[in-house]
């Protein structure tokens, strides 16, 4: 997120805005942690992970009465406009603000890369590395000990990570909540690699498709393997950004700013098909972007 920042001050101030950065999202709008950002403020943030405006979840948003009274605080303030980085449920608040008169505008960042309108969210990439990264240490452990290794990474109901980082990474198997594979067949295919002479493999686990200890203890149960589990958790979301996300984030940013000039508000800045292009919150629920079924097949393929 700070390179979005970063940017979005930048080119804010660029255009001759006054900017303000609200810490800890919706939160921080109530309790009016609200400050005035120059252009030195968010220097050396671009390759910093997490954000520099911190972040909080606010379930108590989805309340009219405390969209109402953060409405009036923006407007206390005399914000005109709302840059809104985040996800689905920060898109979904800054929607609500819309519908209270507020002109905002929505920077789609989420590792799980899920969001409609939109191919590519900010994060993604750099939780993909990750994920490639750490797995890459596992393999040489697991080859070294002829182990299978269960890899669980986040997603939640979307197997973009899982997907992209087992081809990434040339995994054995890749679980994904779009494509619950049977456990039987997953033991009949760990089977079929150690028959054909494979003393090792790695088993990609999207969090949404199953629980990997479940899948070890089947593992365990049904076959003479003992995998090992190891749960990424937070580290995919930390770390600097890479080179795309770095990019993407400029490049969002850009043409949110201009949006806003032009007066096309209310929109989700979205990539699509190499595009940048700003799309009103509604059309882009009506757009989504599944995994490639084309790509499923080819872990399938490269790792027999």
């Amino acid at each position: 997120m700070n390179a979005a920042i970063r940017a979005i001050t930048r080119k804010a101030i660029h255009e001759g805005f006054n900017v303000f950065g609200i810490e800890r999202g919706y939160e921080g709008i109530l309790n009016e942690e609200i400050k005035p950002l120059l252009r030195r403020d968010v220097g050396g943030i671009i390759t910093t992970g997490g954000t520099y405006l911190k972040t909080a979840r606010f379930p108590e948003f989805k309340n009219p009465q405390v969209q109402q009274e953060a409405y009036r605080i923006l407007r206390q303030y005399d914000i005109d406009h709302l840059v809104v980085i985040g996800g689905d449920g920060s898109m979904a608040g800054a929607q609500a603000l819309t519908n209270l008169g507020m002109s905002t505008i929505t920077i789609p960042c989420t590792i799980d890369n899920d969001m409609g309108g939109t191919q590519y969210t900010i994060g993604f990439d750099t939780a993909v590395n990750t994920v490639v990264q750490c797995v890459g240490k596992i393999r040489d452990t697991s080859s070294a000990h002829e182990r299978v290794a269960i890899v669980e990474v986040m997603g939640r109901h979307a197997g973009h990570i899982a997907l992209q980082s087992g081809l990434a990474c040339g995994a054995e198997i890749v679980l994904l909540p779009e494509h619950p594979l049977p456990l039987t067949e997953v033991c009949e295919r760990l089977n079929e690699t150690h028959r054909n002479g494979k003393t090792y493999s790695v088993i990609i686990v999207a969090e949404g498709a199953y629980n990997s200890y479940e899948v070890s203890d089947f593992i365990k149960a049904n076959t003479y393997l003992d995998p090992s589990v190891t749960v990424l958790g937070y580290l995919q979301r930390g770390g600097a950004p890479s080179a795309m996300d770095a990019i993407m984030a400029a490049r969002m940013s850009e043409l949110a700013i201009d949006a806003l000039l032009a007066g096309r508000d209310n929109r989700i800045i979205g990539y699509v098909d190499g595009a940048l292009r700003a799309l009103p919150y509604k059309e882009s629920k009506e757009i989504t972007y599944p995994i490639q079924e084309e790509q499923y097949e080819l872990v399938s393929i490269l790792s027999s």
